[in-house]
C-alpha cells in the first residue's frame, strides 16, 4: 500500500540525515496525495496510481484555491517519493516525470532596512547569557544568511577563525565567512556561555543552547527574532522571522557588490536561479550605485 511505502521512504530520509523539517514536509505532502487518492478514487495500491491521477490531484489543489508555489512544493515532494520508489524497484515507471511545475507569480522579496536590522541587534545586550545568545543569533543571521535549521544544528567544533562550517539542506556541507564584528560578538558570547554553564554538565555540543543546556527549537529562535523586531519598531508589513533576516543578508551582500555566483554558494542555494530572485527586491537606485562601483571604465 502507498501509505506503507511512504513510511519506508520517510525512514530512508532519516538514514540519509535529512533535516526533520524536510522529512515532515515530504511526509505531509505525500500524505496529501494518499488522502486524495483514497477519498476521490478509492486507490490505495501504488500499482494503481497513474499520471492522470496526479494531474487530477494538481487540478484539485487549484480548485480548492491553493497557490502555484504551494502546489509546486507538493509536486517536488512527490518527485522525491517516486525517485525512491523507482530506485527500490517498487515501480518501473516514474509517472512524476510527466508532471510539470506550475508557473509561479513573481513576488518581490521585501525585507528590513539597514537601520531596522541595526536596532534589532541593539535590542539585546551582553548582561546575561540569554541576552548575549539572542544578540548573537540576530547578528549571525544578519552576517551569514544561514537558515534557521542550520543555526540550530551548528556545533561549537564547526567554528573556525574566519568562517563557519554549515550542515545545510540535502545533507550538504558548505563554508560561510564571518566578519570581524561577528567574531567579536562570538568571542564575548563564548566567554559568557562558559561562565553560565560552568557548574553544569552539558550533553549537547550545539553552539546555541537553551537556559537548561538543550538545543534550541525553531519556535524559540523565531520568538527571539520576533521580539527583536518589536523592540526595534520594525514596520508592521515586514514579517520578523529568521527567513526574513536571511533575505536581508543575501540582498545586502548583492547590494554591497558580491557577485551572484559567490552569493549563491554562501547561501547554499541549489542553483543560481534561486539567488536571482533576491535581485528583484533591490531598488533601482541600489542597482545603479552597484553598477558605478563595478564600472568597466573606472576599473581599467
Amino acid at each position: 500500500m502507498i501509505k506503507d511505502l511512504l513510511k519506508e521512504f520517510t525512514f530512508d530520509l532519516k538514514i540519509k540525515k535529512y533535516s526533520s523539517r524536510t522529512i515532515e514536509t515530504y511526509n505531509y505532502n505525500a500524505g496529501q496525495l494518499i488522502k486524495y487518492l483514497n477519498e476521490h478514487h478509492e486507490v490505495t495500491e501504488i500499482e494503481d496510481v497513474s499520471t492522470i491521477h496526479i494531474k487530477k490531484f494538481v487540478q484539485h489543489q487549484l480548485d480548492i484555491g491553493n497557490k502555484a508555489t504551494y502546489i509546486n512544493s507538493l509536486i517536488k515532494s512527490l518527485r522525491a517519493f517516486y525517485t525512491y520508489l523507482v530506485a527500490e524497484e517498487y515501480v518501473t515507471l516514474n509517472i512524476m516525470v510527466r508532471i510539470k511545475l506550475l508557473k509561479e507569480d513573481k513576488t518581490i522579496i521585501q525585507t528590513f532596512t539597514d537601520k531596522e536590522v541595526a536596532k534589532m541587534i541593539e535590542a539585546y545586550d551582553f548582561r546575561t547569557y540569554l541576552n548575549a545568545r539572542n544578540k548573537l543569533i540576530v547578528a549571525m543571521f544578519t552576517d551569514t544568511g544561514i537558515r534557521c535549521s542550520e543555526l540550530i544544528n551548528l556545533e561549537t567544533d564547526w567554528i573556525n577563525e574566519t568562517n563557519i562550517k554549515i550542515f545545510g539542506k540535502s545533507a550538504k556541507w558548505r563554508y560561510v565567512p564571518m566578519s570581524l564584528m561577528l567574531r567579536k560578538y562570538m568571542i564575548r558570547y563564548e566567554r559568557i556561555k562558559e561562565g553560565y554553564f560552568k557548574k553544569k554538565s552539558l550533553e549537547h555540543n550545539n553552539y546555541f543552547l537553551s537556559r537548561s543546556g538543550r538545543p534550541l527549537t525553531s519556535v524559540q529562535i523565531e520568538n527571539v527574532v520576533r521580539d527583536a523586531g518589536k523592540l526595534a519598531g520594525v514596520r508592521k508589513e515586514i514579517r520578523c522571522s529568521p527567513h526574513t533576516l536571511r533575505h536581508y543578508s543575501i540582498q545586502s551582500n548583492l547590494r554591497n557588490g558580491l557577485d551572484l555566483y559567490s552569493c549563491s554558494r554562501i547561501a547554499g542555494h541549489e542553483n543560481i536561479q534561486v539567488t536571482k530572485r533576491y535581485l528583484q527586491g533591490i531598488e533601482t537606485e541600489n542597482i545603479l550605485e552597484m553598477a558605478q562601483k563595478t564600472s568597466p571604465l573606472m576599473n581599467l
